[in-house]
């Protein structure tokens, strides 16, 4: 049993208390299946025989009600006289009895566990080359997936994680760039690319040895697997020319770099499959956006940069007429790559396209002001014109009061009259009494 034990350990990287706690749970397993229940067993393991004992444990009682649990005191005495109620006593049960059940489960549960282990050593092996680059050889094909035998394990390459135009066949020998790495129920995924952009960085450090010792930093890489790729390089060293060390004399090291990949396409006149070299743009990173951008929308020239105020990663830059379709690029593909390598969304326009732009937009501010004076001057004469009928009205209203006024006064001086006419009349009439 020792034996076996150290032969699982070392060859399937199976702990040893691992072991004995699957087999320690089976047999509790065995035991409960044979008596209905667990609680009374106890099970031991011999680290120098490498034997398991089972024991049943048992209460002693005054009267016994379960006898799988419990032993009267009377019997307890006839085993040892110095046994007294509340006492537990153990009694060894032969394994042979369940020992075939509990091999059966334990077996499974050790499988179980192997293939466990098996699979957490297999993810942290792979997990730790996440990242990187790894050699392998290619198995198989199916209809989603090229597979390769990385060693212990088979990587899958998608057909999108392909370079377009590469053909593989069996037993070909092939680098790989490991991307992603999943641990499941089912097993253990690696995913692996020859599309990736990071691919073309650690190949460049394989490559370069001044990219390997951090003297020129691959700081981003856009990339059209097969077709195009931009590489935005920065010297930490101000006497090593970042651009140059990349190229290489002659081109050399680009020439390494591009040795790595091998798709083909079809030539139309001669029907044959003829090799195509993947286009690789090295461009000077710069800390200011504007410079940056500038450099990526390379080999076009630029007039100039503008932001948006209300999104920081929108960009416009504005190219001279002639340089317009250099700058955009075939299908889109030379501003799409510097959009990708900046990280900011590009917009290209032409200087004319630009000027009328500025044009529209100058037309369209004068006439907001426009608009907005004649608002001005509209909303002025309405409050003019509301002080005229305020006066007006005030007019009115004092003119209807000098009327009441006057008629007031009037009427004063009728009575007056009629006062005045009366009193004569009286003083005749007196006379006349007389």
């Amino acid at each position: 049993m020792l034996e076996a034990f150290r032969v699982l350990e070392e060859e399937k990287h199976i702990d040893k208390n691992d072991i004995i706690d699957a087999v320690t749970e089976s047999l509790k397993s065995a035991y409960k299946r044979r008596y209905g229940q667990s609680d009374s067993c106890e099970v031991e393991f011999n680290e120098k025989t490498g034997d398991f004992q089972v024991y049943s444990v048992r209460e002693v009682v005054e009267e016994v009600f379960d006898s799988r649990l419990e032993i009267s005191l009377a019997d307890a005495l006839k085993i040892s006289s110095a046994y007294e109620l509340g006492d537990k006593i153990r009694f060894e049960e032969s394994v042979k009895e369940f020992g075939r059940v509990a091999a059966q489960s334990a077996k499974q549960t050790i499988m179980e566990k192997m293939r466990r282990q098996m699979r957490e050593i297999t993810y942290n092996e792979y997990k730790e080359h996440e990242g990187e680059i790894m050699t392998g050889t290619v198995e198989r094909f199916d209809q989603r997936f090229i597979y390769v035998n990385l060693g212990s394990i088979e990587a899958q390459l998608s057909h999108q994680d392909q370079i377009p135009g590469e053909t593989f066949k069996s037993h070909d020998r092939i680098e790989v760039y490991v991307y992603k790495v999943e641990n499941n129920p089912r097993g253990v995924n690696v995913f692996v690319s020859r599309s990736h952009p990071q691919f073309i960085k650690r190949i460049m450090e394989q490559e370069i040895p001044e990219v390997f010792d951090g003297t020129v930093e691959i700081m981003s890489v856009s990339r059209e697997a097969g077709d195009r790729t931009k590489v935005a390089v920065r010297s930490h060293n101000p006497n090593v020319d970042a651009i140059g060390t990349i190229v290489g004399r002659g081109g050399a090291n680009i020439k390494k770099v591009v040795s790595k990949f091998h798709p083909v396409r079809l030539d139309p006149k001669s029907g044959l499959a003829v090799p195509v070299e993947e286009n690789i743009d090295v461009i000077q990173w710069e800390e200011d956006p504007a410079e940056f951008i500038y450099n990526a929308i390379a080999p076009a020239e630029v007039d100039y940069v503008i932001f948006d105020d209300e999104n920081s990663k929108h960009a416009t830059v504005v190219v001279p007429d002639n340089k317009l379709s250099l700058a955009i690029g075939r299908r889109g593909q030379n501003v799409r790559l510097a959009a990708h390598l900046t990280g900011y969304r590009i917009d290209i326009k032409s200087a004319t396209e630009y000027e009328t732009m500025e044009a529209q937009a100058e037309e369209a501010y004068e006439a907001d002001d426009l608009a907005e004076e004649s608002s001005s001057e509209i909303l002025e004469s309405a409050e003019g014109l509301e002080e005229v009928q305020e006066a007006d009205q005030i007019d009115a209203e004092a003119q209807e009061q000098a009327e009441v006024e006057e008629a007031q006064d009037l009427d004063e001086a009728v009575e007056s009259q009629e006062i005045e006419a009366e009193a004569p009349v009286e003083e005749a009439e007196s006379a006349d009494q007389d």
